[in-house]
């Protein structure tokens, strides 16, 4: 399934090139998305710079095709979703292309930041009116009267690039919502005062400065009795030295190496790192059950010979089975 944004991140009408008014995005959804009963696991993909529509929506269906593959090739690794794994995609689609120069980066830097920039972008807006629609309509789980696995439809975010600032933000827009079932899963409670709770966050190569979590999204780790963000999993970041758009184009534009480069620096809570592990070894729950995990990528993430002539490096180079282990861990954790 494709969600297109234009240049203002308003919602476009599919093959018509009109855009769906604010208010009646909510109706348009519900007129137009249809999650399948049979689906375990519902992902929303935003992509990054430098992808065509065509190219993210194939990008996202390699990505879940490739963790079927490694669930049906080693259950033993993925316990949580050895009863079933049918993941379901909605890839959101933004013009993102541009030359690849510094001026090129800073366009669809800025293209971002007005897309979500509050008051005028409508990117947020119409994310977390996207996620509360999947929240509200996929299949809740009961709250287990006995310590089991969690059942029913899990919701889980993916970002590239400039991508997870669209995600990051359509989070911090979350308002207020009913209480929903305790089960069991990460150790972050469930917040009851948000409009969708989201089991697992993972963003490849994020376009974002280094302290973006404390300058720019700290509502998604509020403190002092504030509302909690619904993140009810970690978010999970990616980073290699060998990415070029978030290191040396990064550099030049906002005068440090982004997220995708270097990992986060400052954050308003604690953070872990660690090594991105092959598809032999299995990850432990403690290494990613944290609220900020960095997962150094730099011995894979390296772009081969052609990132070698590629001004972007290894920034788009994600498309690994070493990926889709990570995000088929993240799904059976969440359970």
């Amino acid at each position: 399934m494709e969600v297109d944004l234009d240049e203002r991140g308003r919602l476009l009408v599919p093959g018509t090139g009109t855009t769906v008014p604010a208010n009646r995005v909510g109706e348009y959804l519900a007129r137009n998305l249809r999650i399948p009963e049979r689906a375990t696991d519902i992902y929303v993909y935003v992509h990054g710079w430098q992808t065509p529509p065509e190219t993210a929506s194939r990008m996202a269906a390699r990505l879940v095709q490739q963790a079927q593959a490694l669930r049906a090739a080693g259950r033993e690794r993925y316990p949580g979703v050895a009863r079933g794994f049918r993941p379901w995609v909605v890839v959101v689609r933004w013009p993102s292309s541009s030359i690849a120069t510094l001026g090129g980066f800073r366009r669809i830097r800025e293209r971002a930041h007005a897309m979500s920039a509050l008051g005028t972008g409508h990117a947020p807006f119409v994310l977390a009116h996207l996620l509360g629609y999947l929240d509200v309509h996929r299949a809740h789980p009961e709250n287990p009267a006995v310590l089991a696995n969690r059942s029913g439809q899990y919701l889980h975010l993916v970002g590239h690039s400039f991508g997870g600032r669209f995600l990051c933000e359509a989070v911090q827009w979350a308002t207020e919502r009913p209480v929903q079932p305790r089960v069991l899963g990460w150790s972050t409670p469930v917040d009851p005062r948000r409009p969708f709770t989201v089991d697992s966050a993972l963003i490849f190569q994020m376009a974002a400065p280094r302290d973006a979590f404390v300058r720019h999204f700290a509502a998604l780790f509020p403190s002092g009795g504030a509302p909690g963000a619904p993140l009810r999993g970690p978010l999970v970041l990616t980073h290699s030295r060998w990415d070029r758009a978030t290191g040396f184009w990064h550099l030049r534009a906002e005068g440090e190496p982004g997220i995708g480069h270097s990992g986060t620096g400052a954050t308003p809570v604690p953070q872990s790192t660690i090594r991105m592990l092959t598809t032999r070894t299995a990850y432990a729950r403690r290494a990613l059950d944290h609220r900020i995990v960095n997962v150094d990528a730099g011995w894979l993430y390296r772009g081969g010979w052609k990132s070698k002539l590629s001004p972007s490096g290894a920034h788009s180079d994600f498309q690994h089975p070493e990926s889709a282990h990570l995000l088929l861990t993240l799904a059976s954790l969440s359970r």
